[in-house]
């Protein structure tokens, strides 16, 4: 498909001035490039189109040889150029080609160098200083790291081997969940001619706990005590994430009775927080009767007791 009219595309008249079209390719190129349009699977069809343009009415020798018919849209000759007046080349032909499929490709520095075109660079820096981030950089690149719970709970450094080359130590923040992605800037490929490097993107997987069962920012535990203390009450010791702590078990408590230790899950911010906030750790209860205990079957064999029936209304 040949290319459409280049004052068309950056939106000037024929007769703009050099800095019109600079200031009008600034503006769309910043607008349509893939950088700033990373889910617009079209971004980079625009951006091709606009650079496409702007190399052939943001040039002077080449504006002028358009403007006369001796190269069309895609910078392709015409037989005007031998002062005819139909194209010579076709879609395919000798001209401009770095986009179109022309006889070669064309590096971004060899698109907006010479013939008294700025560089590309240049141009989207927007005047002075270093340049942007506008450049078509290189890919990011993905990996997966696993975790334990513990790790993601309390915080971790965990080495990361990447396709680079190099080994990284990744910080792991205190309280990471399961999806959460770690951006390593300029840590992916090599942009193209001299261009910035992607990054590396590693999402976090956090690894089930035999004891410890994440919800929002509280953590589960199911904890195993004997008959005993579940009648008499007992002060025993709960391993909790960031370690052991003494836990009540009051007189009289049930299987499946749940206790609260405040500040032991897992530790998040709100907007405007400065410190970290931090879950409860959840202990239910789980009575744990031993399979032949003589003494234990004696007494129950023995015991009448003076509750209501447990079950009373459930049938």
């Amino acid at each position: 498909m040949a290319a459409r009219d280049p004052y068309s595309v950056l939106g000037v008249p024929r007769g703009a001035d050099a800095a019109a079209i600079k200031k009008a390719f600034r503006a769309k190129a910043r607008t349509a490039h893939p950088d700033s349009n990373p889910d617009d699977p079209k971004a980079e069809d625009r951006f091709k189109e606009i650079t496409k343009a702007y190399e052939i009415i943001g040039d002077a020798q080449k504006r002028a040889r358009f403007d006369r018919g001796e190269i069309d849209a895609d910078g392709n000759e015409t037989v005007a150029a031998f002062g005819g007046g139909r194209r010579a080349g076709g879609a395919g032909g000798a001209g401009f080609g770095g986009f179109g499929g022309g006889a070669r490709g064309f590096s971004f520095e060899d698109l907006f160098g010479g013939g008294g075109a700025e560089s590309f660079e240049d141009i989207l820096r927007g005047g002075g200083g270093r340049a942007g981030g506008f450049r078509q950089k290189g890919g990011n690149t993905s990996y997966t790291l696993k975790v334990t719970l513990i790790e993601a709970l309390n915080g971790a450094t965990k080495r990361v081997g990447l396709t680079n080359g190099k080994t990284l130590d990744v910080r792991i923040p205190p309280g990471t969940e399961t999806g959460k992605v770690l951006r390593l800037k300029g840590q992916g490929q090599p942009g193209p001619a001299g261009a910035p490097p992607g990054d590396a993107l590693i999402e976090v997987v956090v690894e089930d706990h035999p004891l410890f069962k994440r919800r929002e920012h509280d953590i589960l535990l199911d904890l195993p005590v004997t008959l005993k203390e579940a009648v008499l009450g007992a002060k025993v010791t709960v391993p909790t994430p960031t370690g052991a702590v003494a836990l009540s078990i009051p007189k009289g408590s049930s299987s499946g009775k749940q206790l609260r230790l405040r500040g032991k899950g897992a530790p998040f911010t709100l907007p405007g927080d400065t410190l970290p906030r931090h879950g409860d750790l959840i202990v239910t209860l789980m009575i744990a009767i031993p399979e032949r205990d003589a003494a234990l079957e004696a007494f129950a064999e023995a015991w009448a007791p003076q509750e209501a029936d447990p079950r009373k209304g459930m049938l």
